[in-house]
């Protein structure tokens, strides 16, 4: 297990009873500098790379950055709020200058979460921590239980979605300040709200990175990833860097849980796995509250998500199978990510909803092959869409501006009476008119392969490019980009609007008064596929002594479904016959083993 600083992390800034101790990794140089305001101290420097240096008497918000030999000042990397952009001065922060609000928070199981994903900056016109915390009220009167927050770390220039970071203990001072996400997550937990954060650990965004000046070893000359040089694990100050940020996130700002972006792309060949000493360092330091960790793994490994020694390294995954299957039959398209869901979307739909994966996956750490039906239901996030399957597609439209609201209503249905975790994407929830779009903020060169990439990246979410000129596709460094993407609220007080939130809602309390029971905790080999025609959805899943019965009819005509002793749950009002009508869904509650 990695060993910490005995003052502190060893990342960052520390504050000690006699200053504050500043130091930095950078074994690709003999000397270093700090400056703090306007003065300039040497900086000592040890064996193994690290330089460090005891300042007295500072007052918080005092400007610091690293001077190298060259003059060049760079800001600090574990920077914890920083002044302009990346590239700027770094500010020392008081960690204690928030006054909680609810310091008794403890979190909910993770079986009640009904998520919410959403980007700060487009949540709200404002596009601040404290803007967005004030809607926050209308998604707990729908049942939401937890917002999942798209990456806020430090990345370049005034807006983007965030997967660019290269201050991964900075949140973005576009949206605020550190003190100001910590309200927002203050005003969640009062109104029983989980806030997880969307974390990047595979790579750094290509901007605004010093690292490889100063500390080359931080990353591999070999085998880069896709997004820029992959992180090399095997350094002990490379792990400490990404293990006391999961400890950050979690203890000073109160966090209920990150979300790991794309840990296909995390390798390490140590023992054990990053992947393992986060999970575990995360299990033995926070015991006393619901702390859930999430994994997106394309690659589809059981190994994060199964029980091993008792428990799941990581409580889900991001079930991209079951969006894909969903998306095909849905509108038809079948291009990129989508085409190995062509054939047979249906049998792939029922697939995923009674079993998890459909792809076989890949194993990341050592052990005997876990099969996907062996994993318990809750251990995937199913979705109809989320930032990526909006915001990538060539106009950023969402699923039912090309479905019609009919179906993606029946979607819904079947997304929130499934035993998976379900999660909803901004704006989903009032049937928004606006767009999510890609959008970045960078000059030049990388503003223009930017452009030229879009074409064929929106080709990989289903974009049927016959129907679609290129020209129609925005600049993602535009500002139209930005501000088209941000929700308008008075959008959700327009009748019809209020009467898809209303229903939304009803469909939500279902799922927590009668779904969620069942669920604690659910178990493996729990679901199976139930005969039906073409156009259908059969599925049951048997939780603990009760089985749950789902039957969706997405046809247009009148099957059978005959459910003896058994109890509806929805919809509420009673089927009056053994049939099910067209463009409807059915669960039920079955007591008893299958």
């Amino acid at each position: 297990m990695t060993k910490f600083c005995s003052k502190g992390f060893a990342w960052g800034p520390s504050h000690q009873e006699d200053g504050a101790l500043f130091r930095l990794w950078a074994p690709g140089i003999e000397t270093l500098a700090l400056r703090v305001g306007s003065v300039d101290v040497a900086m000592d420097r040890r064996d193994d790379g690290w330089f460090e240096i005891l300042i007295g008497d500072l007052p918080s918000q005092v400007n610091y950055s690293f001077i190298l030999p060259d003059g060049t000042a760079v800001p600090d990397p574990a920077s914890r709020y920083q002044l302009g952009d990346v590239g700027g001065p770094s500010i020392l922060v008081d960690p204690n200058v928030y006054d909680w609000k609810h310091p008794d928070w403890q979190g909910r199981a993770w079986e009640e979460s009904v998520i919410y994903e959403l980007h700060v900056g487009t949540f709200t016109e404002d596009g601040t921590f404290r803007a967005a915390a004030e809607r926050l009220g209308l998604l707990a009167d729908l049942g939401i239980t937890a917002i999942e927050v798209m990456p806020v770390a430090h990345f370049p220039g005034d807006r983007g979605w965030g997967y660019d970071g290269v201050l991964h203990y900075a949140p973005h001072n576009s949206y605020g300040t550190p003190a100001d996400f910590k309200a927002f997550i203050d005003t969640a937990h009062g109104l029983g709200l989980m806030v997880f954060l969307d974390v990047v650990y595979n790579h750094f965004g290509p901007e605004g990175n010093y690292l490889p000046t100063y500390a080359p070893p931080f990353f591999r000359s070999d085998d880069p990833t896709p997004w820029g040089p992959r992180i090399a694990f095997d350094q002990l100050p490379v792990r400490q860097y990404f293990i006391e940020n999961v400890i950050y996130w979690l203890a000073e700002f109160r966090l209920d849980g990150l979300r790991l972006d794309a840990i296909d792309q995390i390798d390490d060949e140590c023992d054990p796995h990053i992947l393992q000493e986060i999970s575990d360092t995360v299990s033995e330091q926070f015991n006393q509250r619901h702390v859930h960790l999430i994994v997106e793994n394309p690659v589809n490994g059981t190994d994060m998500i199964a029980e091993r020694d008792g428990r799941p390294l990581f409580k889900a995954d991001w079930n991209d199978d079951f969006h894909h299957a969903l998306h095909v039959l849905a509108t038809g398209e079948s291009s990129g990510y989508y085409a190995p869901f062509k054939d047979a979307p249906w049998a792939k739909l029922r697939h995923a909803l009674a079993r998890g994966y459909v792809r076989e996956g890949v194993q990341k750490l050592p052990g005997a092959r876990i099969p996907t039906n062996a994993v318990a239901p809750t251990s995937f996030v199913h979705f109809l869409q989320n930032h990526d399957q909006v915001g990538n597609r060539a106009e950023g439209n969402r699923l039912y501006s090309m479905v019609g609201v009919d179906k993606f209503r029946i979607f819904s249905e079947i997304l929130l009476l499934s035993p998976q975790i379900p999660l909803i994407f901004m704006g989903d929830d009032h049937l928004s008119s606006r767009p999510f779009q890609f959008f970045t903020d960078y000059k030049g060169q990388l503003a223009q392969a930017i452009r030229e990439n879009r074409p064929e990246e929106a080709k990989n979410f289903g974009c049927l490019f016959e129907d679609i000129k290129n020209d129609a596709i925005v600049d993602p460094n535009s500002l139209k980009a930005f501000h088209d993407s941000k929700l308008l609220w008075s959008e959700a007080f327009l009748e019809h609007r209020r009467r898809w939130r209303k229903w939304l809602a009803e469909v939500v309390k279902v799922r927590r008064d009668h779904v969620v029971p069942l669920l604690i905790p659910a178990k493996g080999n729990s679901g199976k596929v139930v005969e039906s025609l073409e156009q259908c959805l059969f599925i049951v899943w048997q939780l603990h002594d009760h089985q749950l019965h789902l039957r969706a009819n997405l046809s247009d005509h009148e099957v059978e479904c005959d459910m003896p002793s058994s109890t509806q749950i929805y919809p509420v009002a009673a089927r009056k016959d053994a049939t099910l009508p067209p463009m409807s869904v059915s669960a039920f509650i079955k007591a008893g083993t299958r």
